[in-house]
């Protein structure tokens, strides 16, 4: 197994494997990765056997730690779907021996990817933390739903959506940059409100990435007398269709528009080419700290549990 530090002129060989692997999502492609490139000092690796990329594990490292990747919702090994779990724990050992020796690194963090995104079963990385003794540091909650077979949504999730819908309020897609704008002023709002932080993404580098990745990234938004009040950015994966913010502001919460919305996306027909609608987490603090009156709401759609987890390796 061959090891190679990641540089730009391998980005092309990078982007192909992502795509081709069995559970690699847009997030990993390194035009995604690299729009906060300043913010981290990237040490991903690629791995060749005999020539042929078969894996590849998005990284970055600070402070005696290497992450998987700090800057993401999930990281790990990427892997191509031949690959087997011999295979796999070859390219993280050889990682591991490789972080020692060039970064001297004390301790690893891993973030697999969730089950639900993968394309093909690609456990095999949660067997090799196992057998190195990993513990988990940090476990969020998030709510997801299954589109092949919902559940009924909950009789106050029905009623809300059915008060709105009396109440004129329409559900759209927005591609407009203006619909961006106004939907940024609420999540902004909302988030400092009840949140006391602001959006991960500021609305330029939200733009950046939209205009990067058209047939991923989506504005789905909630009008009230031609107004936005409320809505939810997505994120579409082969399998997934994960809903990365959603904010309401008074009007629309009055009126029910977020339970309207994601009645309206249940039920769409072009959802159903997705497996899976993922709400996002509703924990803080590593997930120490549960939102309960979120999970509620999410579960009410007929979200149930699914965990992003964090690990941690002492080197």
């Amino acid at each position: 197994m061959q090891i190679v530090k990641y540089d730009d002129k391998y980005k092309q060989e990078w982007n192909e494997l992502i795509l081709n692997s069995k559970n690699g999502t847009f997030l990993l492609l390194r035009d995604y990765m690299d729009y906060h490139r300043s913010r981290y000092r990237d040490c991903s690796l690629l791995f060749l056997e005999k020539g042929k990329l078969q894996g590849c594990l998005p990284a970055n490292f600070t402070d005696n730690t290497v992450y998987s990747h700090g800057g993401l919702t999930y990281g790990g090994l990427i892997a191509h779907p031949e690959v087997n779990y011999i295979q796999v724990e070859e390219m993280l050992d050889t990682a591991l021996e490789y972080y020692k020796d060039t970064f001297l690194t004390r301790k690893f963090i891993y973030k697999p990817i969730p089950y639900i995104y993968h394309t093909y079963p690609a456990q095999e990385d949660l067997y090799w933390l196992f057998r190195k003794n990993a513990h988990t540091v940090a476990r969020a909650i998030s709510s997801t739903i299954d589109l092949q077979k919902p559940l009924e949504l909950s009789t106050l999730r029905k009623r809300h959506a059915t008060r709105a819908q009396n109440n004129g309020i329409t559900v759209r897609e927005s591609k407009d940059a203006n619909d961006w704008n106004a939907f940024w002023i609420i999540l902004s709002t909302v988030l400092l409100k009840y949140h006391d932080c602001k959006p991960v993404h500021s609305i330029d580098e939200i733009k950046l990435l939209k205009s990067h990745f058209p047939d991923n990234i989506k504005l789905i938004t909630a009008l009230y007398d031609r107004k936005i009040v409320a809505g939810c950015v997505t994120y579409l994966t082969k399998e997934v269709i994960h809903v990365q913010y959603i904010a309401s502001n008074d009007i629309g919460r009055d009126l029910g528009a977020l339970d309207l919305l994601f009645q309206t996306m249940i039920k769409a027909s072009e959802c159903k080419s997705y497996h899976y609608l993922d709400f996002g987490i509703s924990t803080e603090h590593e997930g120490t700290y549960l939102n309960n009156g979120l999970l509620f709401q999410k579960e009410g759609f007929g979200g149930r549990a699914i965990c992003y987890d964090q690990y941690e390796i002492d080197l």
